[in-house]
């Protein structure tokens, strides 16, 4: 054989190996577009967990049963190494509530739900004052005005504030108010037709020291109209009760062991809890189950990721994120926080069209090739990137200890969004093939982040944790939640 003849082989065999690699990369996305395609289980499994069990309250009875029915669905889908993560907290729940007004020596009932974690008894009657969107500069001047007042606040901005204001959290706004002397706050939601909602006003997860209650658009506008035309004042009586205790709760984790790098974690998350106005099926059981199935499709068509990969349902996240905050713990603890280089936060994640990556180190090469690869797959994936970073959601503990989080763009209908901690939240706002994309899209991402040669994103020291926040706008929200570290 010539010399000529072997170099001209050698270069064919070169080309042949990397268009291989490419094509076997391309040909596995197919492969899990394929099979998810004809037998994804988080629509049914989802169907079949709200209407046997309903909602998912952390420490309820309805929450030990979801616990335990996505355990199962894990050995179902062929997973050995399946653990519950216990962990015991203060938790808070629901009794009664109700809201009275009181004008001009009249009353009248108003449709009302408390907010966590309003204290166990209150029996608050007092002049309302209107706190506009109830943001820093909304009190500016106030002084002693509010002592011993109900505070009304905007969940939203309102119409004509102007430019460029950046909302706050319900329990921002709450801590607020109760820090300048209210006695209660009463929100209002910003979805017509008497939407109530509830979630959690307090930032730390302890006990407010006054009630916090939600009430609907339309009564929030009437109370703001009455105070401003009437010379006299308008009261509120809220009398609530309320549990607060001790709960045991448990993160479900899946693990398939890395086969080439097992001390390094990728970690795909999701909260399985919900409130209990509904059956929480948007918030987060699309997100949760959608883990779930994501889980079935890596072992559905044998993937092996080079990183150990964990799949995680936490518990507790809407009662301040008790679930992941354990799990972050735990893991310091164990002294294997290092070992978790990314995680993936799925919380009311839908059609998915994009990628947000929160970190350092991006790189947007190797994101941007990932995003073409899947939209070329289908095109409803739309390949959008961003770098955001935001708090409130299973996410926050991990890269608080610097590990880079990963999330996915939803085109979810705005409309579905109106059911956020509602009573409507229930399994009829599923859109089967909104969440079957969820696990095409999604396993695809796991899987090359699993698998990625370099990490596309670094982990942050504890100074450049500090300064990433800073930079993204999130000291001042840490500090009021008292997660702010560093001093």
């Amino acid at each position: 054989m010539t010399m000529t003849k072997n170099f001209t082989i050698i270069l064919l065999l070169f080309a042949f190996s990397c268009t291989d690699n490419t094509a076997d990369k391309d040909s596995l996305f197919e492969k899990i577009n394929n099979e998810v395609l004809e037998n994804s289980r988080a629509y049914e499994d989802l169907k079949e967990e709200t209407s046997v069990i309903g909602h998912r309250l952390t420490g309820s009875d309805n929450g030990h049963k979801a616990e335990q029915f996505v355990y199962d669905k894990f050995i179902k889908y062929g997973f050995d190494d399946v653990k519950f993560q216990e962990f015991e907290v203060e938790a808070w729940s629901r009794g009664t509530v109700s809201l009275s007004l009181v004008a001009n020596d009249k009353a009248a009932h108003v449709p009302v739900v408390s907010l966590g974690h309003s204290p166990v008894e209150a029996m608050v009657e007092a002049d309302i004052i209107d706190m506009g969107n109830g943001l820093v500069e909304d009190y500016e001047g106030i002084g002693e005005n509010l002592n011993g007042k109900l505070a009304l606040v905007y969940i939203a901005i309102l119409p004509n504030s102007g430019e460029g204001k950046k909302n706050l959290h319900r329990s921002e706004k709450a801590k607020l108010a109760i820090d300048h002397g209210a006695a209660g706050i009463i929100i209002f939601n910003q979805v017509p037709n008497g939407v109530l909602l509830t979630g959690t006003a307090s930032v730390s997860g302890a006990l407010l020291s006054a009630p916090a209650v939600c009430i609907g658009y339309e009564d929030g506008l009437t109370i703001k109209e009455m105070l401003a035309n009437d010379s006299g004042s308008v009261a509120a009586k809220i009398n609530m009760t309320n549990y607060s205790g001790p709960i045991k709760a448990r993160n479900v984790i899946a693990t398939i062991k890395g086969s080439s790098l097992p001390d390094e974690e990728v970690i795909i998350g999701g909260h399985l809890d919900s409130w209990d106005l509904a059956t929480g099926a948007i918030d987060n059981g699309i997100g949760s189950f959608a883990v779930l199935d994501i889980a079935r499709t890596f072992i559905a068509n044998d993937l092996k990721p080079s990183r150990t990969t964990k799949f995680v349902l936490f518990m507790g996240e809407e009662q301040g994120l008790l679930g992941s905050r354990n799990y972050v713990n735990q893991a310091i603890k164990s002294e294997e926080i290092d070992k978790i280089k990314i995680m993936m936060n799925m919380d009311m994640v839908g059609n998915p069209v994009g990628i947000n990556v929160a970190g350092k180190s991006v790189d947007t090469t190797f994101f941007n090739n990932l995003n073409k690869r899947i939209s070329e797959i289908d095109t409803i994936y739309q390949a959008k990137f961003s770098t955001r970073a935001g708090l409130h959601s299973d996410h926050q503990p991990f890269i608080l200890e610097g590990i880079p989080v990963i999330s996915m763009h939803s085109n979810l209908d705005r409309s579905i969004y109106r059911c956020y901690h509602a009573d409507c939240d229930d399994f009829d706002l599923v859109n089967p093939e909104h969440i079957k994309n969820t696990t095409r899209f999604g396993t695809m991402a796991l899987y090359a982040l699993a698998n990625a040669e370099k990490l596309p994103a670094a982990q942050m020291s504890s100074d450049e944790t500090r300064q990433f926040m800073i930079d993204k706008g999130l000291e001042e929200n840490l500090k009021m939640q008292g997660d702010w570290k560093w001093e």
